[in-house]
């Protein structure tokens, strides 16, 4: 029996997190955008041992697997992607993906990532649905996550409080039968 790749699309690959990676996680916390389209905290700069000691949290977990993003044209670290919050009995995950340098913003990467965090959940690890987030001015994001077969499944609304306004959050889900119907 042949496999299909695992780890890598047709941009991107899904590979192990390297120490010397924590700089460039520590770089992007710099760029503030960059903060309030990848997560809801509080934009902050953190340090490469702050993030290596948040990365070590993710990699211990038992209901989570975490990946950094590399380019295959020539192994530029680009961002991460993981799966957390796994339920094992309910074949469930939540799904993050992040690009952090921005040479590689709304250029089919994040497009290709998902794709690949996809497979890994359906095919590697046997789940059947996967959900995500993302908020409402994250237009990108939006259109990834539908491209690849992402469906809105609801709306929290004004949930996202950035400079005194606020912003829906936007709950997607993919079930395997969906995924596997767009393979």
């Amino acid at each position: 029996m042949e496999f299909k790749p695992l780890f890598a699309g047709k941009l991107v690959r899904l590979a192990a997190p390297r120490s010397e990676d924590n700089e460039y996680f520590a770089l992007w916390s710099e760029n503030d955008e960059y903060l309030r389209i990848m997560d809801n905290d509080p934009a902050r700069p953190i340090t490469p041992e702050a993030w290596g000691e948040f990365e070590a949290s993710l990699i211990a977990s038992p209901n989570g697997f975490h990946f950094h993003l590399r380019t295959l044209a020539d192994d530029t670290l680009i961002g991460s992607a993981g799966l957390f919050d796994i339920q094992w009995m309910h074949q469930v995950a939540s799904l993050g993906i992040a690009i952090g340098d921005r040479a590689y913003w709304g250029k089919g990467y994040g497009t290709d990532a998902l794709q690949i965090i996809l497979g890994y959940a359906f095919r590697e690890l046997n789940l059947y649905r996967v959900g995500s987030t993302t908020i409402s001015y994250n237009i990108r994001s939006m259109k990834a996550h539908e491209k690849v077969g992402f469906r809105q499944e609801g709306v929290q609304r004004s949930f996202i409080q950035r400079e005194g306004k606020r912003f829906d959050l936007i709950q997607y889900g993919i079930l395997r039968l969906e995924w596997e119907a767009l393979q």
